[in-house]
């Protein structure tokens, strides 16, 4: 009996377990998979749809340079919207170099540098210079050794062996530290593991907001290396080449293409195209990200082609993740590129099986390709066995950083001077110019159509939840090809509702439906909505990215490369969400949003405060400014407008809205509450 007891308690137990999941269940809306995709992956197929777009329109485009006045013509073209994407750069400043160690081998011998790129902004570097036994007859050529994502920076093996190499076949090399790697890490007591990719990553959400990027400090270094090599009596100024691999590899085909000093490049490691990288991996840190380079129509191919006939050879290898096939691609783009200009000998490839890295026979290639066209001698280079030195030889700096050395300064504390002058400059805009105009620039910079622009879209009525005193409909909101919103209205007994509420939660539509319940008993139609990429659209977590850059963060640089933020998005997503809403009945809308939303909530309200009654964020980001100044973050990559901070700020927002809007519990760049005042 008592058995019979428990097995009854069981199945009783059972189905209100299972009826409790059947509820928390009957919120879902979207099924298990759409357009092929499962509902989490939505936006990174919608926007791979798009790049794939973009490489068929770069294509087409590319068939159209025939003559060496329309190659001209692109060069010239592209390489103004390469700056202009990334960001002009500095005025030149003195390098202030100092020579703080000299370490002898045989046959070449190394100087420990440090120069200033920009003030008090130092980078640290070995040259290693051929040993001059007898008076030398003429200058070296000089090549430029941007380090890949190394640790210890210029100290790893594979840099200094290329250091040594050249040197011993007769050239300088500059090997130099890139930003936090090295001798250059600039945060090791908040953050000790913060380096490499996922520093840069860090240092390019606030660059950003300010319309420029990681690439822009390193590729300032690269040009401020040039200008050391060339200062040095050693080195011919007008013979110069640049090798890197990996990371620096990226930095050699941002530096090949941009500078025009370098007569020889040999990028390892890295060129391929966005198509096939994008299928294969996704976009990676925040320097291999150009802001709009899809959109305007730069691929990895342009960067060989942006100052042909320049003599380039590429350095791949079969087994890297930069996949093969689309280093082939772009090589075959700008084998014919020379070829229509008369130098399809100037351009050339090493495959080489074998996975990511800067191996023997690369290094070998690499160096009888300065030989040849550098030194004009072409022999077979033989890399003999080489002494590396210690950690302590490659030391530059008395304590191995350079932020302890006197008033340095590091890309935050750029970035932070960056903005005092942009706040400056916007105190007085927005105090002076009308403000329409100013929310025409708004609507521009965070890439937002007016809701006049904005097509209808579909909307799908999927099922309903009927609950006591008021009823669920299960909708699907389509914006756009490629994107569905899943959402929840709820409709209250009373018809018609006191009023129009729009609901969006960073953790999507039911996060909080205890909240949403009080509204709709008061009689309160509410809509609440997984705008793109939250909720059942939100990306489950993309590897390469930190837990600093949220789990979407590969799909946000996609965007990126298009042209495109999350913030303009989702505010257009917000937009017609509220268009829908007053369709049902025409009033105003109360939009409520809670926790990162409430950025492109803030944007929608501001550029169209008609249609919203009242706006409430709860846990949103208190400003962008306060990004900048923080330096590390957490989860705001998802919430950058390129170039935002050059005219406006989130409160210069909330400001137009005056009394309509309520802030509760803002945060701060790490998401932790603001004390307000």
């Amino acid at each position: 009996m008592n058995r019979q007891i428990k097995n009854v308690v069981l199945v009783c137990v059972f189905l209100v377990f299972n009826s409790v999941l059947s509820a928390e269940e009957s919120l879902r809306v979207l099924p298990e998979t759409i357009d092929g995709a499962k509902p989490a992956n939505m936006m990174n197929s919608y926007l791979r749809k798009q790049a794939q777009q973009r490489y068929e329109t770069w294509k087409s485009e590319y068939e159209q340079r025939k003559t060496p006045e329309q190659i001209d013509g692109y060069q010239k073209l592209l390489r103004g919207k390469f700056i202009e994407a990334l960001g002009r750069f500095p005025q030149r400043t003195p390098l202030n170099p100092k020579v703080t160690g000299v370490v002898r081998r045989d046959g070449y011998r190394v100087e420990k540098v440090i120069f200033e790129s920009q003030p008090k902004h130092y980078v640290s570097a070995l040259l290693f210079l051929p040993d001059a036994k007898k008076k030398r007859k003429s200058s070296y050529p000089g090549v430029l050794v941007p380090c890949g994502h190394s640790r210890n920076g210029k100290g790893h093996d594979t840099y200094q062996t290329m250091g040594a190499l050249l040197a011993l076949n007769g050239m300088a090399a500059l090997v130099f530290d890139p930003i936090d790697q090295g001798e250059r890490s600039q945060m090791p007591s908040k953050l000790p593991d913060l380096w490499g990719t996922r520093a840069h990553t860090m240092i390019g959400v606030g660059s950003i907001l300010l319309g420029r990027n990681t690439a822009w400090f390193e590729i300032w270094d690269g040009m401020r290396g040039i200008d050391y090599l060339q200062s040095r009596p050693e080195v011919d100024p007008d013979r110069i080449g640049c090798t890197g691999n990996s990371g620096g590899g990226t930095q050699t085909s941002y530096l090949m293409a941009l500078d025009d000093r370098i007569k020889a490049a040999a990028p390892s490691c890295y060129i391929t195209n966005f198509y096939e990288r994008i299928l294969a991996l996704g976009a990676q840190d925040a320097e291999q990200n150009i802001y709009g380079q899809l959109k305007f129509g730069m691929d990895h191919a342009d960067y060989l082609m942006m100052r042909a006939p320049v003599p380039i050879i590429i350095c791949a290898a079969t087994k890297d993740f930069f996949d093969i096939r689309g280093t082939w691609d772009s090589f075959r783009y700008a084998k014919r590129l020379y070829s229509r200009l008369g130098f399809a000998e100037r351009i050339d490839i090493l495959e080489n099986d074998a996975p990511h890295n800067y191996n023997q026979l690369q290094r070998q290639s690499v160096v009888r390709w300065m030989s040849r066209w550098l030194l004009k001698k072409d022999k077979p280079i033989t890399e003999p066995e080489i002494k590396l030195l210690s950690d302590e030889e490659v030391q530059c700096t008395p304590s191995g950083l350079v932020m302890d050395l006197e008033g340095a300064r590091s890309t935050y504390d750029l970035n932070r001077d960056l903005e005092k002058r942009l706040a400056s400059r916007r105190r007085k805009l927005w105090s002076k110019s009308d403000r329409t105009e100013l929310l025409n620039l708004v609507r521009n910079i965070a890439g937002i159509h007016s809701l006049a622009e904005l097509p209808k879209g579909e909307v799908q009525k999927v099922g309903v939840v009927e609950r006591p005193g008021y009823k669920i409909e299960k909708l699907i909101l389509k914006p756009e090809e490629g994107v569905y919103l899943p959402a929840l209205m709820f409709v209250p007994e009373k018809t018609p509702p006191e009023s129009l509420v729009l609901y969006i939660h960073e953790k999507g539509k039911d996060a909080d439906t205890a909240a949403i319940e009080k509204l709709v008993k008061a009689s309160r139609l509410v809509l609440a909505v997984d705008i793109r990429g939250t909720g059942e659209t939100q990306q489950a977590g993309q590897r390469y990215f930190l837990s600093h850059f949220g789990p979407d963060g590969q799909d946000v640089y996609m965007a990126y490369l298009l042209g495109r933020s999350y913030v303009g998005m989702r505010a257009e997503d917000i937009l017609l969400c509220a268009r829908f809403l007053r369709e049902k009945q025409a009033s105003q809308v109360d939009l409520i949003a809670a926790g990162h939303v409430g950025v492109p909530a803030l944007h929608a309200a501001a550029l169209h405060p008609d249609i919203f009654r009242s706006v409430k964020l709860s846990r949103s980001l208190g400003s962008w400014s306060g990004v900048i100044e923080s330096g590390l973050s957490s989860n705001q990559l998802v919430n950058t407008v390129h170039g935002a901070l050059t005219v406006y700020d989130l409160d210069d927002l909330a400001a137009t809205l005056e009394d309509t809007l309520t802030i509760a519990q803002p945060v701060d760049a790490l998401c932790k509450p603001i004390e307000q005042k």
